[in-house]
């Protein structure tokens, strides 16, 4: 595979006044609101799956399912405030 050229990578990186390389913003406003909200819902279904499981007893080793929604809700959530 070939290197991308610093062409391309120049429009994802900017020198800041002290000469330190910056990203840029790659994703709008939009995009950041819907990170949040899936985010958000997926931190909420986690927890109410969590709570359905401890009430009904399942077996611990099946409530590492809830695994799932608390890392997708965390990338979410992560993706949106770092606008990435």
């Amino acid at each position: 595979m070939s290197q991308p050229s610093k062409n391309l990578m120049s429009r994802f990186k900017k020198e800041d006044e002290s000469g330190e390389e910056v990203c840029l913003i790659n994703i709008g406003p939009k995009e950041r609101r819907r990170r949040m909200n899936f985010g958000i819902v997926s931190y909420v279904f986690g927890g109410i799956l969590a709570a359905v499981m401890a009430a009904t007893r399942v077996n611990r080793l099946w409530r590492g399912v809830l695994i799932l929604p608390f890392l997708l809700g965390g990338f979410g959530v992560f993706q949106a405030t770092e606008k990435t």
